[in-house]
């Protein structure tokens, strides 16, 4: 019998054990173990979606990297919802009880998750840190000065690391469909390439007097860095509440000195301080950038791979001044 499904069995039959007030109970709690153990043997295919291992993920991104790796073979969950702010996402009592009928739980770690230590403390299911291996790079400014910047998947080549740790999470999980895991990020990897490839060929026509991306989150540092822009941002990290008069002033006069034609914004946040910069200095909304969610299956990046491409679209288009979006109002 799979791993998963031993432990599935097992923590099914403590949660019965402990509930139970009589004897009568705790014999039940045996024989749903004995019934579980006997529906493993009997059905070693696992191709029911009941038998397949339930693997979750702190944000929607995550989820969308892991079905491509997983396939058919696990069931894959997002704990937060398309548009969720991920950073000080206040877990429900419905999703403490989700992950604890997890056997995997995904986070992407570097800090970004602030609220999931709390969030897995007492659970019994082991969890992996996604970004592990990736060369973090650093928040030079404000009060996260030298912490980690925790956005490493906005990008495409830092995300194949994503993939491998991935792919022997899974691996260790449900063993039997190892190859099958190996495969399939092998095949992911292949396709991040590619559109990691794309952003730069999209962003290289961009003029070096152009080649600024100034935003209200510095959650594309990675971006930047792979693209060869100059990062700008109102704000460090999205946890905090609102931008301050000093952040609002800086950026101001970064866009007014370096004479910026387009600034931008996330999709999980409000643009209201990055327009009081479109009011100050001129410069064209350039649209919302999708960073910490994907969108609903209908919107414009139901995928992480669609993300990488509506984000490199919007900032050279409205860079280079062809955008269609205009000022004081979100595209």
């Amino acid at each position: 019998m799979p791993n998963f499904l031993f432990r599935r069995a097992k923590v099914a039959v403590r949660t019965l054990a402990l509930r139970a007030a009589t004897f009568r109970a705790a014999a039940a709690a045996v024989v749903l173990l004995s019934l579980s153990l006997t529906a493993c043997g009997g059905n070693a295919s696992g191709t029911s979606d009941s038998d397949k291992p339930v693997v979750l993920t702190t944000f929607t991104v995550l989820a969308d990297v892991a079905r491509n790796v997983a396939g058919d073979k696990l069931t894959v969950e997002s704990i937060t919802k398309a548009g969720a702010e991920i950073h000080g996402y206040e877990p429900t009592p419905g999703d403490i009880r989700k992950a604890s009928k997890a056997d995997l739980i995904l986070d992407n770690g570097l800090n970004l998750e602030a609220w999931f230590g709390q969030f897995v403390e007492g659970l019994d299911v082991p969890h992996v840190v996604v970004s592990d291996g990736v060369e973090a790079m650093s928040i030079s400014e404000d009060s996260y000065q030298g912490k980690p910047n925790p956005h490493a998947w906005m990008s495409p080549v830092n995300v194949q690391i994503y993939v491998d740790n991935m792919v022997k999470a899974f691996s260790g999980l449900d063993p039997e469909n190892a190859a099958v895991f190996k495969a399939n990020g092998d095949a992911y990897k292949a396709k991040l390439q590619g559109v990691q490839d794309e952003m730069k060929a999209s962003l290289a026509g961009l003029p070096e007097s152009q080649r600024a991306l100034v935003t209200c989150e510095g959650a594309f540092s990675y971006l930047a860095r792979d693209a060869g822009l100059k990062e700008v941002y109102i704000w460090a990290v999205n946890a905090e509440q609102q931008a301050t008069p000093q952040q609002i002033t800086r950026a101001i006069e970064y866009v007014k000195a370096k004479q910026v034609p387009a600034v931008f914004c996330e999709s999980t946040v409000s643009d209201a301080p990055m327009q009081q910069v479109v009011g100050a200095t001129g410069a064209k909304f350039g649209g919302t950038l999708y960073v910490d969610s994907l969108s609903e299956a209908d919107g414009p990046v139901p995928t992480y791979l669609d993300l990488i491409r509506h984000d490199a679209e919007l900032i050279t288009k409205a860079l280079a001044g062809t955008s269609t979006a205009t000022p004081g109002a979100k595209s």
